[in-house]
Formats: C-alpha cells, sequence, structure tokens
C-alpha cells in the first residue's frame, strides 16, 4: 500500500509538473547564468534589478537580462583569450544577415542575366504599350469645396493648358513650378513606370488615350484638376530602360519563387502562427527552439531559423507579427521559407560575393568589434597590458562587463546589445546556459529588495533632488 501511495504521488508531481515542486526538492538556486566557467549570481541580478526601476519585476524580463549578460560575458572571455574576432571564419558567422542578403542579390542577378534590355527590346517595349510612363500637372481640389473654389482651380488649369500643350519636353519645368503633387513635382511631373489599372478611373481612362508626346485636356479626379502628358521614348529612354529592367526583375523573381514553392511544397503547419506569436514572446529563448513551423520536401523551417532570420530584416517586420492575422504569418513564413531555400541554392550555385561585397561585409563587422570594445573599454592588447595571466585577463573583462551592466540598469550608460549573429557565433562556440529556477530566485529576491528600497524611501524626510537628467557615461578610450 506504501508503494502504491508512493508511485501515485510520483505520478502526480509528473503530470503536474509543478517547477516550485520540483524546486522544493533541489538546491537553492544560486546561480542564473553561466558563461563558460564563469556564472552570474542571482544576488547580483537581484541587486540590478531591484534597484533599478527600468526593469519590470517578471521571470521574463529577468531571462532577457541574463541572455544578454551571457553574450556580453562571452565577447569579453573571447577578447581576454587573445582573439580580436575579426578573422573571416568569425566575420562570415557574425555577418550572416549581410553576406545572406548580397548572397541572394548575386543569385538574384544570374536569374535576370539572361532578361536583359538591349536597345531593340526597349523600342519594342515602349512601342507595345503595356507599360508606360506619364507626367502630370495636378491642381489639387480639397474634398468637400465649395463651387467657387472648385471653379477657381478649374479655371487655374485650364489658363496652364496652352503652355503644357506646346512645352514639350519643358513639360517637367511646368510640373516643378505649378503642380500640387509633392510626389511627383520633384520628379518633373513623372509618375514613373505604369500598367492598366493603377490610377483612379477618371485618370486612367484619359491618360491611356494619349500617344506618344500628347498632352490631355483638363481632367478632374477625386485629387483635384490634371494635366497628363505622355512623353516620347526619346525623353525617357533610360529611365525606361532601367524601370523595365526591374519589372523584368520582379517578374523573374516572382516565377522562380514560386516555382520553388511548387517544387520543394512549402507548407505552414496548422499551429504555426500560435508557435511565432510565442516565439515574440521570448525570443531569447526561442533562438534554440527547434519547433517546427514549415515543412518542405527535404526539409523544415523551424522557430530558430525564423529567429535568425528576423534578426536580419526590418525591425518593423518583428513589432507588426504579433498583430498579424494567421492568414498573414503563414504567408510570411512561406516568404521566409523561400528566402532560406534560395540561399542553399546559392549556396550549392557556387554563388560567390564580390570583392567590393567583403569589403563592406568587413567595414559592418569591424565597426560592430570596435564599438562593443569601447562600450567595454577593452581590447585584447589592453587585457594582455593589464593582466599577466589567462585567468586575470578573464576576472579584468568579467569586471567590464558586471560594470557596463551595472551603469546601464541605472540609467548611467547606453545599452548597445551584442549584434544576434554574432551572439550566436558566440554560443555556438562554448558553454553556457540560462537556469529557471535561479530567474525565479532572483525575481523573489529583487522583489525583496525594491520593497525594502521603497518602505525606506518612504520613512526618510524629503529630499529635493538635483536639477537636470541623471549623468550619463560615455565609453572611455582604451588603454
Amino acid at each position: 500500500m506504501r508503494r502504491s501511495s508512493l508511485l501515485l504521488l510520483g505520478g502526480a508531481l509528473t503530470l503536474a509538473g509543478c517547477s516550485a515542486l520540483r524546486d522544493a526538492f533541489s538546491p537553492r538556486a544560486e546561480v542564473i547564468a553561466r558563461a563558460n566557467d564563469q556564472t552570474l549570481s542571482v544576488e547580483r541580478v537581484a541587486g540590478w534589478v531591484g534597484s533599478s526601476k527600468q526593469v519590470p519585476l517578471e521571470a521574463l524580463a529577468l531571462s532577457r537580462l541574463s541572455h544578454i549578460w551571457v553574450d556580453y560575458a562571452l565577447f569579453a572571455q573571447a577578447l581576454a583569450a587573445g582573439r580580436d574576432l575579426r578573422d573571416s571564419a568569425t566575420m562570415t558567422a557574425a555577418m550572416w544577415p549581410v553576406v545572406s542578403q548580397l548572397k541572394w542579390q548575386r543569385f538574384h542577378d544570374r536569374l535576370v542575366a539572361n532578361g536583359e534590355l538591349t536597345p531593340q527590346k526597349v523600342d519594342s517595349a515602349y512601342a507595345a504599350g503595356q507599360h508606360r510612363m506619364f507626367q502630370h500637372i495636378l491642381i489639387q481640389l480639397p474634398p468637400n469645396s465649395s463651387t467657387d473654389v472648385d471653379t477657381q482651380k478649374r479655371r487655374r488649369a485650364e489658363q496652364l493648358l496652352p503652355q503644357a500643350r506646346t512645352a514639350g519636353a519643358r513639360f517637367g519645368q511646368l510640373a516643378s513650378r505649378y503642380s500640387d503633387d509633392p510626389g511627383s513635382k520633384a520628379n518633373d511631373g513623372s509618375l514613373g513606370l505604369s500598367a492598366r489599372g493603377q490610377f483612379v478611373p477618371a485618370f486612367e481612362d484619359a491618360a491611356w488615350q494619349l500617344g506618344p508626346g500628347d498632352v490631355s485636356p483638363v481632367v478632374k479626379s477625386p485629387f483635384g484638376y490634371h494635366i497628363i502628358r505622355r512623353p516620347p521614348l526619346r525623353e525617357v529612354r533610360d529611365s525606361f530602360r532601367v524601370k523595365m529592367q526591374d519589372q523584368i526583375a520582379l517578374q523573374t523573381d516572382s516565377i522562380y519563387l514560386d516555382s520553388l514553392s511548387t517544387k520543394r511544397r512549402i507548407e505552414p503547419v496548422d499551429r504555426a502562427p500560435a508557435y511565432v506569436r510565442a516565439a515574440m514572446q521570448d525570443m531569447e529563448a526561442s533562438r534554440s527552439s527547434n519547433r517546427v513551423l514549415v515543412d518542405y520536401r527535404g526539409g523544415s523551417l523551424r522557430v530558430r531559423n525564423l529567429v535568425r532570420w528576423l534578426a536580419a530584416l526590418d525591425p518593423q517586420v518583428m513589432q507588426a507579427l504579433p498583430q498579424a492575422t494567421d492568414d498573414q504569418i503563414k504567408q510570411f513564413l512561406k516568404a521566409i521559407t523561400q528566402r532560406d531555400l534560395v540561399i542553399q541554392q546559392a549556396d550549392s550555385a557556387k554563388i560567390t560575393l564580390t570583392a567590393e561585397d567583403w569589403l563592406q561585409v568587413r567595414a559592418e563587422h569591424d565597426s560592430a568589434i570596435m564599438m562593443l570594445g569601447s562600450i567595454l573599454n577593452l581590447s585584447p592588447q589592453m587585457l594582455r597590458d593589464s593582466a599577466a595571466t589567462p585567468a586575470e585577463r578573464t576576472n579584468v573583462a568579467m569586471a567590464s562587463v558586471n560594470d557596463y551592466l551595472d551603469r546601464v540598469l541605472q540609467g548611467r550608460a547606453r545599452y548597445f546589445p551584442i549584434p544576434p549573429s554574432l551572439g550566436e557565433t558566440l554560443r555556438d562556440q562554448a558553454r553556457w546556459s540560462v537556469d529557471e529556477a535561479g530567474v525565479r530566485r532572483a525575481v523573489e529576491r529583487a522583489q525583496e529588495i525594491r520593497a525594502s528600497s521603497d518602505s525606506n524611501r518612504t520613512n526618510q524626510p524629503g529630499i529635493t533632488p538635483a536639477p537636470g537628467p541623471p549623468p550619463i557615461d560615455t565609453p572611455r578610450p582604451n588603454r
């Protein structure tokens, strides 16, 4: 009977998965994170957060802080070991977003190479008329304008019409001077390359009746009164060729990506949107997640792959994802998977970067390394000069990391994150961890410290603060 009771209790604990009970039977957590042989204590983190109002007393916030410490600790330890982190292998891995973008560009160049427009093809494309270029002068009419205002605006357009019809190539000068359209007047009234269906009906109907060099009568649209001109090819040959080339490139990319999706059967898993939203809540933990988001023939896109791509994209993408619909997230995941597969295809096709590409990569990488070293006031040379043994150099480096984060949390220094791909590269070469039990313990201690601090502040007589904002430390030059 006793044995059965113990088994049932064990099963209940397993099913409940209660971290609090698990912690109760394990030593009290004193370490929140490790980076090789260095540790971040619960007490240090609790002291940082308990005395700072900048960090909420939540497990997620303290977990993020611990991951930041890991990245900075591994960076400082690399410098202490004598690495300047500017070797080619580290640079290529740390600059993965830039390298990948350049690889895609070179692969794209190869795809569209056969679609280069010759002068004869430019002439044929213009004559076919499927894509056209227009200029216009807009006399803007505010919504709900009175009859008198409407009449005044139309009269102004009618007065300009004779000049517009005789101006020829000087039509752009009139547009620059008289048009109320800020988007086109700075470009001689040009509306770029267009196809059917891009303008409001009133404008479209008038514009697409024009032959090369023709000028329309005054046309009213919801925006006001327009005078429209279709410039002849001799005036716009270069811009027409460039924009048609861009159009061909976009079509080529689209056709290639669509065929890639079909051949590889790219399909997001049913719960992919929920997995993405969960990942966005804790990006640090998601950096190592193998949860599958998209299946395709020959592989899959996992959460860690998505996190890596997000670091390479516009930050606005990351901000928009949590509010996106399920369908939008699935389409986004398909696009990311396509991009991931294209990079694989580029590697298979032996796509290489140009010398100019590598100079760009090198410049951006070196700038990041120098900035981080300046923030910590560390360099391999400085560490060699200031400490005799590897252990002493590591201690000096870690003291700089802890001092920097202390100043950040006290509002005395500006925070600069370790670039995600550099952090990932450093982690791949090290032993590191962030302990959940340590995070929970640090939250408890920080709450105690903050409560005690608030209580002491309440019981003290009023003190008038010094005028002005708190001082901001600036990085000191390397010694």
